[in-house]
């Protein structure tokens, strides 16, 4: 078993014991946690939906991400994460949401190197985001977010 399924798998039984949703707004990722997620039988009582938005365009028309924070911080930043985060929870209503966006490589983006990653945890009462730099190609960098960021909600969110 990848450490993606053991790591969504305590994710889902963490929300499923405590009746709680999680929605998903990804960039670097492009619905890799999504599906990380949804591998987990049961996940539909707990996973409220995702928005895969890789583009720009995508960030401000379907989560609301305002273009002046693209514009000033760029969209592999700590705060378009979390306006990815906190929009992904309001639109699907859900408790919480985990935003990912960064730059998988192999060259640089926004001024940023490759493995420069950002990931965002909302809940109803805050937003937490974390900076990464990850070491890799492409598919390592992405598989890493993925881990990265169900990690990191396991330890915040049920420490």
């Amino acid at each position: 078993m990848s450490s993606n399924l053991i790591l969504a798998t305590k994710v889902v039984k963490q929300l499923t014991k405590s009746d709680k949703t999680l929605a998903l707004a990804e960039s670097i990722t492009g619905g890799g946690l999504g599906m990380a997620i949804t591998e987990v039988s049961g996940s539909s009582k707990v996973f409220a939906g995702a928005i895969v938005a890789y583009s720009d365009i995508a960030k401000i028309k379907l989560l609301e991400v305002p273009k002046r924070l693209i514009t000033k911080h760029t969209a592999v930043s700590e705060e378009v994460a979390k306006a990815m985060a906190l929009n992904a929870r309001e639109l699907f209503k859900a408790d919480f949401a985990i935003s990912t966006t960064g730059v998988a490589g192999p060259g640089k983006a926004y001024g940023k190197s490759a493995g420069s990653v950002w990931i965002a945890i909302a809940s109803r009462r805050e937003c937490f985001a974390i900076e990464l730099s990850l070491s890799g190609n492409r598919a390592t960098v992405r598989n890493s977010t993925i881990e990265s960021a169900l990690a990191a909600f396991s330890r915040i969110i049920y420490p």
